[in-house]
């Protein structure tokens, strides 16, 4: 939710949650951590979904692998990270002071690092300054 937030206050009108989504599924569940082994990988570490050797069956064609997918819990799961994602990107506007989630500006951000204000512009915390920006 905070990078949600995050990339909407930056101007986003949208954002993507691709293996986010996939690992709320169940992808690189370490129950299938020898299976995973067997690709050179491990659970938590697989992102080869476009080969279809997925051992947790849900990117991929082979009817093996996929009969390990359970469709319901990974909906169950998929539903309960969704709802996670909004109430946590809403909770930070809200402590933002803003009534919705599009309403989040730049001027709601600030820089923890000098290398992420000098990415984005946006000011180091405590201060209105970011590196290329006179005093």
């Amino acid at each position: 939710g905070a990078d949600v937030a995050k990339a909407m206050a930056m101007g986003a009108d949208a954002v993507a949650i691709g293996s986010a989504a996939l690992i709320a599924l169940g992808d690189n569940d370490p129950k299938w951590e020898t299976e995973y082994q067997k690709l050179g990988t491990t659970s938590g570490a697989y992102d080869d979904w476009h080969e279809g050797l997925d051992p947790a069956g849900i990117t991929t064609q082979d009817p093996e692998l996929m009969a390990r997918f359970d469709p319901i819990e990974g909906g169950r799961r998929l539903k309960n990270y969704l709802k996670v994602l909004t109430l946590e990107a809403q909770t930070i506007a809200r402590a933002c002071g803003k009534n919705h989630l599009h309403n989040l500006e730049p001027e709601d951000l600030c820089a923890l690092t000098l290398e992420a204000a000098a990415m984005t512009g946006i000011p180091l915390a405590g201060t209105n300054w970011y590196p290329g920006k006179g005093y």
